[in-house]
């Protein structure tokens, strides 16, 4: 695996280089960046910050990173967005960035460990969330916003780094359909769940989903199973004979997918973001992680979901988000394993009944 270090080294030695150069904040920025480099859900999220970014700045041209797996979904350039594929163990893509333009305004909004990459490609002004951890990540950033005092969600937190009112709600008019080639049909209505989930702690019991898929069936609505790459032995526990789309399809290939579906059903993943994108009912189960975080937030409390959990959950104790330390973000980040620091089983995921989901789901189905 390739490694941070050539990224690191060139941000550093470059920022150090244009340390001198003049700072002032822009008032009418012509160039922008969004820099940042998350994983899908907290990606989909920053969708709040473009539309905010584009309703205050009309004219400028808004640039975003992201992850190279996910370029694909903003081909359309949604809110006029151009996304730039980034990633750090990829010096090419440095290189990119570096040839481009100045920005006259960059914007983190998650981990500022990145301002150094804004300082060292010659932004103009930078601007980050406070708290960040440890301290050096913060030095080069003009103007640091504080977090949220009260329970925010995510895609909120990010648009309050660009002054003004909030961004009106999502409508799915703003992001259109991305190409994808050939994708697959399921005839007659019919339901996706999800099952995978990048940590074993998210993992619903296998039993709890084959009811729920019985319940949908019940009702005339035919199930689709749906995993990430690697993940198919997690599926395979579940069930082995209805329609599956095990890891096989493109972020773009399951948009399609996801868009003439009745329902979603999945943990609390990047494809319950992706859903909300879409425009899909989506019923979104959460364990470990904060509802409050990573729910629809005021931005896409047009899009039709529901949220289920359990809340207050005892060992959902933790108030870590992004590096920082924030009293109310009540999640849990322990890893799956034994000792003191980790979790054995997925308590919070056991106490989900397949009831609450089935009822949901009925509501959602209903409307």
């Amino acid at each position: 695996m390739a490694s941070r270090a050539p990224l690191r080294y060139a941000s550093v030695a470059l920022a150090l280089a244009r340390w001198g150069w003049s700072r002032r904040k822009p008032q009418a920025p012509k160039r922008i960046l969004v820099l940042h480099h998350l994983l899908l859900g907290d990606t989909l999220m920053l969708t709040g910050l473009l539309a905010k970014l584009r309703e205050q700045h009309p004219d400028a041209e808004i640039a975003m990173t992201v992850a190279k797996p996910f370029a694909a979904l903003y081909e359309q350039r949604p809110y006029g967005v151009q996304a730039i594929p980034f990633d750090p163990r990829d010096i090419a893509t440095f290189r990119a960035l570096r040839a481009m333009p100045r920005f006259d305004l960059a914007i983190l909004p998650a981990d500022n460990r990145w301002s150094w990459l804004a300082r060292a490609i010659g932004a103009r002004w930078i601007v980050g969330i406070a708290g960040d951890k440890p301290a050096h990540k913060n030095w080069p950033v003009d103007e640091l916003i504080p977090y949220s005092s009260s329970p925010t969600a995510f895609c909120e937190t990010a648009a309050a780094l660009v002054p003004g009112p909030p961004p009106a709600r999502y409508d799915t008019r703003a992001w259109r359909a991305p190409s994808a080639g050939e994708v697959p049909r399921f005839d007659g209505d019919y339901a996706v769940l999800h099952v995978g989930a990048s940590s074993k702690l998210k993992l619903w019991p296998a039993e709890r989903w084959r009811a729920l898929a019985q319940s949908l069936e019940a009702k005339g609505i035919r199930v689709v199973w749906s995993v990430g790459p690697n993940e198919t032995a997690i599926l395979d526990e579940i069930d082995t004979s209805r329609a599956r789309i095990a890891g096989t399809l493109s972020l773009a290939q399951l948009w399609h997918v996801l868009a003439n579906a009745r329902l979603l059903v999945c943990p609390d993943t990047g494809i319950a973001h992706l859903g909300r994108i879409v425009g899909v009912p989506t019923i979104t189960l959460f364990g470990p992680g904060s509802a409050a975080i990573c729910g629809p937030g005021e931005f896409f409390a047009a899009m039709p979901g529901r949220i289920v959990n359990v809340d207050p959950f005892p060992c959902r104790n933790q108030a870590i988000q992004f590096f920082r330390e924030v009293p109310w973000a009540w999640r849990c980040e322990r890893l799956f394993g034994d000792g003191p620091e980790q979790c054995p089983r997925a308590q919070c995921m056991e106490a989900i009944a397949a009831t609450t989901v089935i009822a949901a789901a009925t509501n959602l189905i209903a409307r």
